[in-house]
């Protein structure tokens, strides 16, 4: 499995965009729509010879050993490792004394850096494709940043802001200009659910927007479908949401959601919403319900969202 999904180009310089598929190896849609994406930017210009592209967007694979065994990490959550202390840890570090999921951020890091250094970007854009194991619609995450904000309203998904003030460690968290001596915005989309056949075609969508928003293809050349498809799947739900709880949990704690919540399910303070060992677990406010855990491994048993928007 090769790293590298595919690289395009323009001949105009312009922004460089990295997008990930498979950060976690059980969410396979980012990979399949990056690769739709770059098949349909390669036959792009004998269906409209007028197609003009600035910049570069690469897609690059995240977790290969996972994706190759289809099971969200090995060793440890990849998307919880990113820490410039870990990562300088990392580097520093032989390969044969690395967990997997290290191993795979010390090889995922060579290869970003690279594709840094072989283009010349007026600006740097990073794209994280993800979904979640509990179906009920679309969203995207954003940064503190006003223009990550941006791109995140134009992807037409409900928006969620301060995510990154409650967890660590994320692509979103270190691909920052806290870290680098880059003009550089981050942005994170989760297309729904894991095994839901539309995931994929909502990260592609998700992908051409974002190509519009920050100026690789001109409006005129992106099909009314991508936006159309993006509004129909987030009909009805918030515009925009802040994170107001996230339950972490441990390996031992025999975490156990309560079956059947479905993302930006409406949930009232002491609602019962899962069990771990020591027993049952209610929701400390009214708001809505993201991301409940329905899958053997992960970090986060829920988030808890309260409507901005």
């Amino acid at each position: 499995m090769e790293r590298v999904i595919g690289v395009y180009t323009g001949e105009e310089k312009g922004p460089l965009l990295i997008c990930f598929g498979g950060i976690h190896g059980n969410e396979h849609a980012g990979v399949l729509a990056l690769e739709e994406v770059f098949q349909r930017l390669e036959e792009e210009p004998s269906k409209n010879p007028n197609f003009q592209f600035k910049g570069r967007i690469v897609g690059l694979r995240g977790n290969l050993q996972a994706l190759d065994r289809g099971i969200r990490y090995l060793d440890a959550d990849m998307n919880r490792m990113w820490t410039p202390e870990n990562v300088k840890r990392i580097l520093e570090t032989s390969e044969s004394l690395l967990l997997v999921e290290e191993q795979e951020i010390k090889y995922l890091y060579d290869e970003i850096l690279q594709q840094i250094d072989s283009y010349e970007f007026d600006r740097l854009v990073f794209m994280d494709l993800h979904t979640t194991t509990a179906s009920g619609g679309i969203f995207s995450i954003c940064t503190d940043d006003a223009e990550s904000l941006r791109i995140a309203n134009e992807l037409h998904a409900p928006v969620i802001t301060g995510m990154l003030r409650n967890i660590s460690g994320t692509t979103m968290h270190f691909f920052s200009k806290e870290n680098f001596d880059y003009d550089i915005v981050a942005v994170c989309f989760e297309a729904g659910q894991h095994e839901d056949k539309d995931s994929a075609g909502n990260a592609v969508a998700a992908v051409i927007n974002c190509l519009r928003t920050i100026g690789c293809v001109d409006p005129k050349d992106v099909e009314n479908v991508h936006d159309n498809r993006l509004i129909e799947k987030a009909d009805a739900l918030p515009k925009v949401t802040e994170l107001i709880y996230c339950h972490a949990i441990q390996e031992d704690d025999e975490f156990k959601m309560k079956p059947g919540y479905l993302n930006f399910q409406k949930i009232s303070k002491g609602e019962l919403l899962a069990h771990d060992r020591k027993g049952m677990i209610h929701s400390k406010d009214d708001g809505l319900i993201l991301m409940p855990l329905y899958q053997p491994i992960g970090e986060d048993g829920f988030f808890v969202v309260k409507v901005v928007d």
